[in-house]
């Protein structure tokens, strides 16, 4: 931390920790709280679930409430797992993962080749940085996510069509050792796979 004339902590920046975040993070597990929040205002759908990454390109992301749902990435492939309607959509991660939220966390840590980056300040007691694509056609207009004492605590995702995701993170482990298996997925007999 640096410390002005008056004595003062001076936060860093949101780009400063998040390009630290980047590079310091290699591996990453923990809980989350999702909301949705309608370009009206209004809030929608709550959910909670697990995650993992681990970089480049290997991630998973576990829904558990209030429908469950997988997103298992596991280096070449994007598998998603809908247990309600037995289906598994499958697609090649590079096509996948381009300009999108998952590509901060388990992407190749290139930042400013699919993003451009600004301070966001600080609000809630956390310190943001803001990521736009690059590209026109995202899936995302903007993300923002927040630190608190150089930990990613929140991500605020702003879609194409005004609606809003708030991710907090309830639990976030660095760095910790994590089973090979959690970014493997074979699907269920039975169940219809679409794609590739």
């Amino acid at each position: 931390m640096v410390f002005g004339a008056a004595g003062a902590a001076m936060a860093e920046s949101g780009v400063v920790l998040l390009k630290r975040f980047v590079q310091q993070t290699e591996r990453a597990q923990g809980t989350f709280v999702q909301a949705v929040y309608r370009q009206n205002g209004g809030r929608g759908e709550q959910s909670d679930g697990r995650f993992a990454f681990e970089r480049p390109g290997k991630f998973r992301w576990e829904y558990a409430k209030p429908y469950p749902q997988l997103l298992v990435g596991d280096g070449q492939k994007l598998w998603a797992y809908d247990p309600e309607l037995q289906q598994v959509t499958v697609k090649a991660l590079g096509d996948a993962l381009g300009a999108t939220p998952a590509a901060i966390l388990a992407g190749d840590g290139e930042l400013e080749k699919n993003f451009t980056l600004e301070d966001g300040g600080r609000m809630n007691e956390l310190d943001w940085a803001v990521a736009t694509p690059r590209a026109a056609d995202s899936s995302f207009a903007r993300m923002k996510m927040g630190f608190a004492n150089g930990q990613l605590a929140a991500m605020e995702i702003q879609d194409n069509f005004g609606q809003t995701t708030l991710l907090r993170f309830t639990e976030f482990k660095v760095n910790p050792l994590l089973d090979a298996s959690l970014f493997r997925f074979t699907p269920p007999k039975g169940v219809d796979v679409v794609g590739e």
